[in-house]
């Protein structure tokens, strides 16, 4: 998706000096992007396909509303089918878009929409995906680091197409080869992911015994069998998963905000240079990655330490930091514009602990149905994209006016601070009573009682089981 940022500064012919203005970010993601500035020039440029802000709006919508309304309906495939045979289709519904988008420019902006709600079809089945791989592959000691791993991908997915995007445009072959190149990298991939993904450890050949008691070890028999079963009522009313999810909407609606309109305040209020923030607003990007992954093998690792004082440790370092440099980053004076940009790269980085708060707090109490829980969470993602640029269009009519920026601040410096005060009140590590129930027994108390058979082998005893 992310590919449409680069590109649409590609069409700019060959010899025109002119800029497009690009106050509208294209695409509202998770990681900075270089287009995202306040850009403006009285002639309007000569461009091979020129959008107007409106169309814009609606290639991003397109996205966001197609994922909103496939979100769910991808849970129901996943609890059926599993993620092989579900992730499959998506991507390679992903990738036969993408191919087609050069045709569907020149076609006309209603068939370029087309191919972007599939896109949006396609992208709401990764969060769902994270879920399940984290239910059936992770042990319950490893879930921090597999999360952290999972949710690093829009990240490693921009720190690769942004340079490639940009050489591909800088070359003979011209802004239709960044389309197909990953429209070909993402049919090798999925064919990968095809030959090599098992739904279940236990079927899969490269999985031996010992490894599939230690990923079983202390789950119940409910979360092992995994049937299609999913308590959607229970689930949405819990009022743990209710904190998982506000913490969810705070978290990613600010980093959502922040690294989409970050790049346009770096320009216009700090006076950067067009060329310097390009820099500085990948340079968040490129930390958040190393971060997550070091938080979530800590988060792991760590012995000696309650399982929940952890997680609201690492909830406390993703939010609470984030949310005093929120409240500062307004009140920064003018002359000293590096400070801003260190707060801005400060709070993406200390975003990247939320693997180990509440990201993990949530594949923990839903155990087995952690794929609804966590696919809900992209759900809120899609909705924050419309949030941020709501927020902006309300409260920010010159984008040059530090005052105007300072109200959204404050506004997600108290709502990420507040989320984190509820999950360090409610955060727990213990499985919610609905992962006890099952389609043969759906009485919460009954189920319990019925579903609390571990599976904790002593390791010698497999062994020996596994050389019978």
């Amino acid at each position: 998706m992310i590919t449409l940022n680069f590109t649409f500064i590609c069409m700019i012919k060959e010899g025109s000096n002119d800029n497009i203005s690009t106050s509208t970010p294209i695409i509202p993601s998770e990681v900075p992007q270089l287009n995202s500035l306040n850009l403006t020039s009285s002639p309007k440029p000569q461009v091979e396909y020129y959008y107007s802000q409106h169309e814009k709006s609606l290639l991003i919508w397109a996205v966001a509303v197609a994922a909103i309304f496939a979100t769910f309906p991808f849970t129901i495939f996943y609890s059926k089918f599993g993620a092989k045979y579900v992730l499959l289709f998506a991507g390679l519904l992903s990738a036969t878009a993408t191919a087609f988008v050069p045709l569907s420019v020149e076609m006309g902006i209603y068939p370029f929409l087309a191919l972007r709600i599939c896109q949006g079809i396609a992208y709401a089945a990764v969060f769902a995906a994270i879920g399940v791989l984290c239910s059936r592959w992770a042990s319950l000691k490893q879930n921090g680091i597999f999360i952290s791993v999972l949710t690093c991908f829009s990240y490693i997915a921009s720190s690769i197409t942004n340079p490639v995007a940009g050489a591909l445009c800088e070359s003979s072959f011209g802004w239709q080869a960044v389309y197909y190149s990953h429209s070909i990298a993402s049919f090798i991939l999925f064919l990968l992911w095809f030959l090599f993904y098992s739904d279940h450890p236990s079927t899969h050949k490269r999985v031996t015994t010992i490894e599939i008691e230690k990923i079983h070890r202390n789950k119940t028999e409910a979360h092992i069998n995994m049937d299609s079963y999913v308590p959607y009522k229970q689930i949405i009313t819990n009022p743990i998963v209710l904190c998982v999810w506000f913490n969810a909407l705070a978290d990613i609606g600010s980093a959502i905000f922040l690294s989409t309109y970050m790049p346009t305040y770096i320009n216009s209020v700090l006076n950067y240079s067009i060329a310097e923030t390009g820099i500085l607003g990948a340079l968040p990007a490129l930390l958040h990655i190393p971060t997550k992954l070091i938080a979530g093998y800590l988060s792991d690792k760590l012995k000696g330490y309650n399982e929940r004082n952890k997680m609201i440790a690492f909830n406390c370092i993703a939010l609470v930091l984030p949310g005093f440099m929120f409240a500062a980053v307004g009140f920064i004076p003018d002359e000293y514009p590096m400070v801003a940009v260190l707060l801005f790269t400060l709070i993406n980085i200390f975003f990247g602990a939320n693997c180990g708060g509440f990201y993990k707090c949530g594949s923990l109490i839903s155990r087995q149905y952690s794929g609804f829980v966590i696919s809900n969470i992209q759900f809120i993602k899609c909705l924050s994209l419309f949030l941020a640029p709501a927020l902006v269009s309300t409260f920010v009519s010159d984008d040059t006016d530090k005052s105007q920026w300072r109200t959204i601040f404050i506004f997600f410096a108290v709502l990420i601070l507040l989320a984190n005060a509820l999950f360090c009140y409610m955060a727990t590590d213990e499985p919610a009573d609905f992962t006890f129930l099952t389609r043969q027994n759906n009485n919460p108390k009954i189920a319990k009682s019925h579903n609390t058979r571990v599976f904790d082998f002593p390791m010698q005893e497999k062994r020996e089981s596994s050389t019978a």
